[in-house]
């Protein structure tokens, strides 16, 4: 039966022998280099050491004899501590055992149930004509030019191309554009432009407030208002391609637009089974977790939170925002990972249990593949990246997460997957 906790707290005893021959050592080799008023060095008497030195002594026996009683009692009971022992209520006396206790976590004890042939449900993967229809308006869209328009004011749906200034009320830099593409009536445009815009021909002039909303994508920009003096310089309307094998040719390296739908329909199909599996290992890993009921050492689940925290920083800054400038609670986030870290240290204890079951390990040969990838997309070569990961410790944590992936995509081959037809909004 597992502990409520991974806590575990031992009361330790030295004999009071053992203590004083630790006392005795440490006062000689404190003789041997002390300098105490009216002795050479190494003349004054022993006795005189121990006690003008004496809490410096008791220190370096403490140091000496804790950590060896500690890794002692850790192995006499088959514990595996994962956290420093922290030492407290320690009785020191020269002439008395020496008594005190050490407190530390440690990985936990639990039964693994059933984790092969585990039964799965997931959606239907499937690519339809409508999803290929799909990627191809989308290339027709980046493809597409922009054709002037002459003679004729600004409507709904044309693209007018302005010089902007903009000035923040109340102050502050202000905004200016020479050349930029606004699509009149659009959902991505504001309706404050739309509206005072929308008959406006070249060369004319429009000044017009701007108010965003406090949701707005730009955190410069959300919540603030903002005069705009807007010049048209031109109408322009989208025009897309047409959809034939010129397109096929100028959008890929195929010569035809059956070849494109073709390779199209692959690409999906590729992008679909990984989505597909990834929701299998994930709807596995979610099975396991909740059928095995067993504690967490806090310390694994404290790093998880960090490590989860460092995630959403990181997505932040990605965007181009500085997480420092958002209106975050950080403290509140990190503390709401809290159940997710424990799920996530769970499923990581029982994923390195069963590859232990099922005999996976990380090769070198993983290893090397694991690397070539990094240097592949970061251009270094793969020595470099070998040489820094060894640099940073690095290593260790890569083979650890490619077992446990090994591990993941092993608990998907042999789940027992069913598929059900995907929810209709």
């Amino acid at each position: 039966m597992a502990e409520a906790n991974c806590r575990r707290e031992i009361e330790l005893e030295i004999p009071a022998s053992e203590v004083q021959k630790a006392i005795e050592r440490v006062a000689r080799e404190f003789a041997r280099v002390a300098r105490v008023p009216g002795f050479r060095p190494g003349k004054a008497p022993i006795p005189l050491i121990r006690r003008r030195f004496a809490d410096d002594i008791k220190g370096e026996v403490l140091q000496s004899l804790l950590p060896e009683q500690i890794d002692k009692a850790v192995k006499d009971q088959k514990l595996i501590p994962i956290t420093q022992p922290q030492v407290d209520q320690v009785d020191y006396a020269e002439d008395r055992p020496l008594k005190f206790r050490a407190s530390f976590e440690v990985l936990p004890e639990f039964e693994l149930g059933h984790y092969k042939g585990l039964q799965i449900e997931v959606e239907k993967a499937e690519v339809t004509d409508a999803d290929v229809d799909k990627t191809i308006e989308n290339l027709r869209e980046r493809a597409a030019t922009f054709v002037a328009i002459e003679d004729r004011a600004l409507e709904s749906g044309d693209y007018a191309q302005l010089k902007l200034v903009g000035t923040p009320v109340g102050g502050g830099e202000p905004l200016k554009a020479d050349n930029v593409l606004c699509h009149l009536g659009a959902e991505e445009t504001l309706e404050a432009f739309t509206q005072n815009l929308t008959g406006a021909k070249p060369g004319e002039q429009r000044r017009f407030d701007v108010e965003y909303p406090a949701d707005y994508p730009d955190r410069k920009l959300a919540a603030k208002k903002f005069v705009y003096s807007a010049e048209v310089v031109a109408i322009k309307q989208k025009k897309l391609p047409e959809l034939n094998d010129e397109l096929a040719k100028d959008v890929s390296d195929v010569k035809t637009l059956a070849e494109l739908r073709d390779r199209i329909r692959q690409d999906l199909e590729k992008e679909l089974e990984a989505h597909h599996n990834a929701a299998i290992r994930d709807a596995a890993l979610a099975k396991l977790v909740a059928t095995h009921d067993f504690p967490v050492p806090e310390a694994l689940v404290e790093n998880q939170m960090d490590v989860r925290l460092e995630r959403a920083v990181r997505s932040l800054a990605a965007q181009g925002v500085d997480p420092r400038a958002v209106n975050v609670d950080w403290v509140a986030m990190r503390r709401r990972q809290h159940s997710r870290a424990v799920e996530d240290v769970k499923a990581e204890l029982l994923l390195d249990r069963i590859a232990s079951a099922e005999n996976i390990e990380t090769t070198d040969e993983d290893l090397d593949q694991e690397i070539s990838k990094i240097a592949e997309r970061s251009g270094e070569s793969a020595p470099a990246i070998r040489a820094s990961l060894t640099k940073q410790g690095a290593l260790d944590r890569m083979r650890s997460k490619l077992r446990s992936e090994k591990t993941l995509e092993w608990l998907q081959k042999n789940a027992e997957v069913k598929t059900r037809e995907p929810e209709r909004s």
